[in-house]
C-alpha cells in the first residue's frame, strides 16, 4: 500500500469522524430531557421516516460514493501482495462499518446530555429516597398484603431481622394447635480452622451430656466459605415482635423500591429499614416532612404527576404508628405508581444497559455493512486488475 492510499484511507477516516461528531452533538443538543423519558423511550434506531434517518441514508451514500470514484480514479493501478491487499480489504470493512454508524454517535450524544442533566451519583441518592420511603408509597390495597408486610420483613437492630417457625403443640389429648416462634437472625464469621474446632468441641459436650445435636444443627439458617473464613446465619434468641410497640406496618417490609446499581441488596435494605426506623421512632414529625418535600421535588424533576401533600400524609403515617392495632385504611398518597416505576425502569437501562445498536436492527445493519464492504473490495479488486491490464 502506497504512502498516496494511505494518505487518502487517512483523510477518508478524518472525514468520517467529522460527521460522527456533527451526528453526537446533534443528539446531544436535541435530547428531550430525563422528564420526557417513559418505557417506550430508548437509544436510537434506524426508522427509516425521521430526520435522522433520512440524512443518516443520504450522507451515507453520498459518502461511499465519493469515497469510491476517488478510490478508483486515483489509487487503482498498484500490484499489491496478497498482505497488503488484505489489509486494504480491512480498511474497507472500517470505513463501511464508520459509515452506517452516525446513528449510534447520535445515541451516544443522547446519552451524554442525559447524564449532565441527572448524574449517576443524584439517580442513586433519588433510589435511596425512594429506598426508604417505599412503605409509605404502595396503594391502598397493597397494606393489607401477607407478601409484603409480616414480621419477617422486619429489618431494624432490634434485635430484628426475624426468622418465624412453627410447631405443633399438644392442647388436650390428641388436640393441637399450631404455634409460631420468632428467632432473632443472627450472623457468625469466624476462622475456618476455629469455626471447626469450636464445633467439634460443641458436638463432644452435646454427646456427653447426651443432647441432641440435630438442635444446634437446625439453628442453622446458611454456612458460607469465604476465603479462609466461614460465616454462619443462624437462629438466634427468640425475640416476640407482635407485642414490640415499635413495630408498626411500615416497618414490616424490607422491600427496596430500586436497588442502587452494585451495592449489596441486603445491606441497602438494612440501611433503608435503619432509616426509617429513625424517621418514625427517633426524630421529630419534621424530619419525615422534609422527606417527603424531597420527594414533592423528585416527583417534579421526572414529571411524575402527584398530590403527595407532606403535612396531610405525615399526620396519617404517625396515626398508624402510634395506633399499630387500629383497622389500616390507607394513605393520601396518590401520585403516578406505574409512570414512577416505568421511569426507572428505563433510566436503569440508559445508566446500566445502554443499547446503541438495538437487536431488532443488528441482522439488516451487519448485513448492509458486509455487502456494501463487498461491493466496495470487489469493485477495487477488478477495477485494479483492469487497470494494471490496460498499462
Amino acid at each position: 500500500m502506497n504512502k498516496n492510499l494511505k494518505q487518502y484511507f487517512v483523510k477518508s477516516f478524518i472525514i468520517l469522524a467529522i460527521v460522527h461528531l456533527a451526528y453526537f452533538l446533534y443528539g446531544y443538543f436535541t435530547f428531550a430531557g430525563i422528564n420526557k423519558v417513559d418505557i417506550y423511550s430508548e437509544f436510537y434506531r434506524f426508522k427509516f421516516y425521521d430526520d435522522v434517518s433520512i440524512s443518516h441514508f443520504f450522507v451515507s451514500g453520498l459518502f461511499l460514493f465519493f469515497f469510491l470514484i476517488f478510490l478508483l480514479k486515483n489509487h487503482a493501478r498498484q500490484r499489491y501482495s496478497f498482505g497488503k491487499v488484505f489489509q486494504i480489504g480491512f480498511l474497507l470493512l472500517l470505513i463501511s462499518f464508520f459509515t452506517f454508524t452516525f446513528f449510534i454517535s447520535f445515541s451516544f450524544g443522547q446519552n451524554a446530555k442525559l447524564r449532565t442533566e441527572l448524574s449517576q451519583e443524584s439517580y442513586n441518592e433519588d433510589k435511596t429516597l425512594l429506598n426508604v420511603l417505599t412503605p409509605f408509597l404502595y396503594e391502598s390495597s397493597s397494606y393489607h398484603s401477607e407478601k409484603l408486610f409480616n414480621y419477617e420483613n422486619i429489618l431494624y437492630p432490634k434485635p430484628y431481622p426475624v426468622v418465624k417457625e412453627e410447631k405443633q403443640v399438644l392442647i388436650y389429648h390428641d388436640q393441637f394447635s399450631t404455634e409460631t416462634i420468632y428467632y432473632s437472625i443472627d450472623t457468625l464469621k469466624v476462622l475456618t480452622a476455629e469455626y471447626n474446632k469450636v464445633s467439634e468441641k460443641i458436638d463432644l459436650v452435646l454427646d456427653l451430656m447426651d443432647l441432641d445435636k440435630k438442635n444446634k444443627k437446625d439453628r442453622i439458617i446458611k454456612k458460607t466459605v469465604i476465603g479462609d473464613s466461614t460465616q454462619v446465619i443462624f437462629k438466634g434468641k427468640e425475640v416476640s415482635p407482635e407485642y414490640d410497640d415499635e413495630i408498626c406496618i411500615f416497618l414490616e417490609n424490607k422491600s427496596l423500591f430500586k436497588p442502587v446499581h452494585n451495592f449489596s441488596v441486603s445491606r441497602q435494605q438494612y440501611n433503608a429499614a435503619v432509616k426509617r426506623y429513625k424517621l418514625l421512632y427517633k426524630y421529630k414529625q419534621d424530619s419525615l416532612e422534609y422527606q417527603f418535600a424531597k420527594l414533592d421535588t423528585l416527583f417534579k424533576k421526572y414529571n411524575i404527576e402527584s398530590h403527595v401533600k407532606p403535612k396531610v400524609l405525615v399526620p396519617e403515617i404517625f396515626y398508624y404508628v402510634e395506633n399499630p392495632n387500629r383497622l389500616f385504611g390507607g394513605l393520601d398518597n396518590n401520585f403516578d405508581h406505574k409512570a414512577l416505576h416505568e421511569k426507572f425502569e428505563t433510566l436503569d437501562r440508559y445508566f446500566y444497559t445502554p443499547n446503541y445498536l438495538h437487536p431488532t436492527i443488528l441482522p439488516l445493519f451487519f448485513a448492509v455493512v458486509f455487502s456494501v464492504w463487498i461491493v466496495l473490495f470487489l469493485f477495487y479488486i477488478l477495477f485494479n486488475n483492469k487497470k494494471q491490464k490496460d498499462i
